[in-house]
């Protein structure tokens, strides 16, 4: 995903209301993590019960917190108690209560590790920098895009947009967005690399703007892609973002295809962010005019 990240005030990262989103969004590290002290958390809770209520637990010391949290850490997995049972009604009535709320436990955990690891990913590889280079004598924005996956995607499309802070007449900031056109946004089979390519022409929002004034107006793009992966029938997306200073000018990618000896086309992704300087290739020579045929 894209690093592109702004303070809010307003909104909280997580919302109890809504932890389904939070449980699916933080990394795999922290959502074990969280799933680790959730599990502390009600144990412990119940073992405080039962300390709390003396002669609940057989065989535990009294007011001991760790014989209690033993019992309810077992209690709550749903595994087979050792030489601590309950022992009033009390204990058994708490027991049966954090029984439950285990099994509830451990659905909802499963679910959610099922939807974590069954969600589909695009695998898409961005170049680390934009780059402002020559084409067909034009200035051309390119970004170079790469499938990550074996497989080749279909009907891959995409969108560059350009955010830029400008001032209107009345003095007033805003940031506005400009859709940028691409010389072909859509590809109905991407199995290798994209040169996602925006002429800097009359009609480019981009036009006479140097790149002073790009950084001035803190210029930042921001790439969406969208395409059908056959081989998990499911549509994935992803999205990137440059700001000023990734945007290199007078660079072009170096070149990453190549044929191997049995003549296949070869993509080497581990280079799709190299750059060179660029050099306009000079337009090869016109076919000369035919004479004109001469009056006998």
């Amino acid at each position: 995903m894209g690093a592109f990240e702004v303070a809010k005030i307003g909104a909280r990262r997580f919302d109890p209301a809504d932890p389904y989103h939070f449980a699916l969004t933080i990394s795999w590290t922290a959502f074990f993590g969280y799933l680790l002290a959730a599990y502390i958390a009600i144990s412990m809770a119940f073992a405080a019960i039962y300390v709390l209520t003396p002669g609940s637990i057989e065989h535990a010391r009294p007011g001991s917190l760790i014989d209690a949290y033993c019992f309810s850490f077992e209690t709550l997995a749903g595994a087979a108690y050792g030489e601590f049972v309950p022992a009033s009604l009390f204990g058994h009535m708490v027991s049966a209560t954090e029984t439950v709320v285990g099994m509830a436990f451990t659905a909802i955990m499963t679910g959610l590790v099922f939807v974590r690891f069954s969600k589909p990913r695009a695998k898409i590889l961005f170049a680390d920098k934009a780059v402002v280079a020559t084409h067909n004598s034009v200035p051309t924005l390119m970004i170079r895009v790469g499938n990550g996956r074996v497989n080749a995607l279909a009907e891959a499309s995409f969108r560059v947009t350009a955010l830029l802070r400008e001032t209107n007449h009345e003095g007033e900031v805003f940031y506005n967005a400009y859709d940028l056109s691409l010389l072909r946004p859509h590809y109905p089979s991407f199995p290798l690399t994209v040169m996602l390519m925006h002429p800097i022409d009359g009609a480019s929002p981009l036009s006479g703007r140097d790149e002073a004034a790009l950084v001035e107006g803190e210029l930042r793009l921001f790439v969406s892609v969208e395409a059908r992966d056959p081989a998990l029938g499911a549509v994935v997306s992803d999205l990137k973002d440059y700001e000023h200073g990734q945007i290199c000018w007078d660079m072009r990618y170096v070149d990453v295809l190549t044929r191997d000896e049995a003549g296949r086309l070869t993509v080497d992704l581990t280079r799709i962010s190299e750059m060179e300087p660029d050099r306009p290739k000079t337009p090869p020579p016109s076919a000369p005019t035919p004479a004109a045929a001469q009056p006998s």
